[in-house]
């Protein structure tokens, strides 16, 4: 069984900055792909960021709306993979998901998820 914890959600000021972590019950590498993607009331879950293992390069794909204020990391040795957010506005209010695909079987593996919030 896979499991994906998230962690370090909350309410924040805009301007600010959250940092999340999503650990994994297996190692990282076992996974094909590992993604941090987030869900606003009412709105469609979409992708904020992608790290595919199948990339020799270990590209990191970002959405616009993110780019140049989100960092996705991993570390190998804790098995996990966190979300720096800067810079934070009203519109990046959302639950925040943690996804991985696995090399074994090709499913994707999500986890329970963790809310952004950020007011004044």
């Amino acid at each position: 069984q896979v499991e994906l914890v998230e962690s370090g959600g909350g309410l924040v000021q805009p301007g600010g900055s959250l940092r999340l972590s999503c650990a994994a019950s297996r190692r990282i590498l076992s996974f094909k792909a590992m993604g941090w993607y987030r869900q606003a009331p009412g709105k469609q879950r979409e992708l904020v960021a992608m790290i595919n293992s199948e990339d020799s390069e270990n590209t990191i794909n970002y959405a616009d709306s993110v780019k140049g204020r989100f960092t996705m990391s991993r570390d190998r040795t804790k098995n996990t993979v966190a979300l720096q957010m800067n810079s934070l506005k009203f519109e990046d209010t959302a639950t925040y998901y943690c996804s991985g695909m696995a090399w074994i079987d090709g499913n994707d593996y999500w986890g329970q998820g963790t809310q952004v919030t950020i007011s004044s």
